[in-house]
């Protein structure tokens, strides 16, 4: 005899099942063993933040959980990077929530409210931006604010940036609901639906990553994170809309490229930054993870990196870790992919200049 939760489980081992076939098989298929093996840490990354965001949530008795942070090697995905935390929160869109805090030595954050059109699909919608400019923040760093009823929002998300990861104070969130929570409900049909749920959310996932690397497979898409590109490029920078897709930042802008370099080659990347509250630079693999903070150097900030004479900066990226001031390392991974983001930008910054070099020509100093 099977119950709804019995054959919802089943479907979801069924989708994990054949998940690896997204990086085993057709145009997208993976080359070399490391993005093999990280194929199959990113199935298992994709279910954990798919169990906390559907199966554990209980929106009523509402509860931030980390689905990024610069430390988790479990909460390395979607995108991520070594300065910031994320935390999720899904929410009953007919309810009103008290979110207070202490900002600790974030140097931007922010809560977002996604939409999402049906169960385990992707947002395509922010509904709601509150970021700290938007409150009054004590002396001592602490914050309170209400946010809701907010209709067709299922999950809020929090960002916190930091100069310094290493050292920096993350913030602390506290979330309560104003009225009486629901009672709790664990039963069949809940249980199934949440499964269900989980198993279409990975399924989107495995559609967008992994990335190709060098010419894309189609040219349809011209923003994003599958922009047309060729190895050892950026294409063009670009503005999120309020129309986006999954949890993307709408005050940010962003731009993406690939790598694919020899053990004996670099590329010296050089840009000027625009005025922005904060930027960085982040290599990933084909799944759009790095390295935690303390792993290795895959990602430098506004703040770290050194700037050239002239305002612009150079960063210089190999196989291994070179001299240079802003090098980073892609951890000896032959092939994957880059990215750039600025939050709060004052234009849109000019396209970054790459030159692929022997490692003997790199630049070993700031000009």
């Amino acid at each position: 005899m099977t119950n709804e939760a019995t054959e919802a489980f089943r479907h979801l081992l069924d989708t994990l099942r054949d998940l690896d076939r997204t990086f085993l098989e057709g145009d997208r298929a993976v080359t070399d063993d490391p993005h093999v093996a990280d194929g199959y840490r990113q199935i298992l990354t994709t279910l954990g933040v798919a169990l906390d965001t559907y199966l554990f949530a209980e929106p009523s008795r509402p509860q931030f959980v980390d689905v990024n942070t610069p430390f988790r090697r479990d909460r390395r995905w979607g995108g991520d990077n070594t300065d910031a935390y994320y935390a999720l929160c899904p929410i009953d869109p007919t309810r009103r929530y008290r979110i207070s805090g202490n900002r600790g030595d974030s140097v931007y954050f922010s809560v977002t409210a996604y939409n999402e059109p049906a169960p385990g699909t992707w947002s395509d919608r922010v509904v709601a931006l509150v970021r700290d400019d938007d409150i009054e923040i004590g002396p001592d760093g602490s914050f309170t604010f209400d946010l809701g009823p907010l209709p067709e929002a299922a999950v809020l998300l929090t960002r916190d940036y930091q100069a310094d990861p290493l050292t920096g104070r993350r913030i602390t969130w506290e979330i309560e609901v104003y009225d009486e929570p629901e009672p709790i409900r664990h039963g069949s049909d809940e249980t199934a639906a949440a499964l269900r749920a989980s198993a279409a959310w990975l399924r989107t996932m495995f559609a967008i990553v992994p990335l190709t690397v060098g010419v894309r497979s189609d040219d349809e898409h011209t923003v994003g994170h599958e922009i047309t590109q060729r190895a050892n490029e950026f294409g063009e920078p670009y503005q999120v809309l309020d129309a986006n897709f999954g949890w993307s930042a709408r005050d940010a802008a962003y731009s993406f490229g690939s790598f694919v370099l020899e053990e004996d080659e670099a590329l010296v990347i050089t840009y000027r930054p625009p005025t922005c509250r904060f930027w960085n630079f982040v290599i990933w693999n084909q799944f759009m993870a790095t390295h935690c903070v303390a792993d290795a150097r895959s990602s430098v900030n506004g703040t770290q990196a050194v700037a050239n004479g002239d305002g612009t900066v150079t960063l210089v990226v190999a196989r291994r870790q070179l001299g240079h001031p802003n090098a980073l390392s892609t951890v000896d991974y032959p092939r994957g992919n880059l990215a750039f983001r600025w939050f709060l930008p004052d234009q849109v910054p000019a396209r970054p200049e790459v030159r692929l070099v022997k490692i003997a020509e790199a630049p070993t100093a700031v000009t």
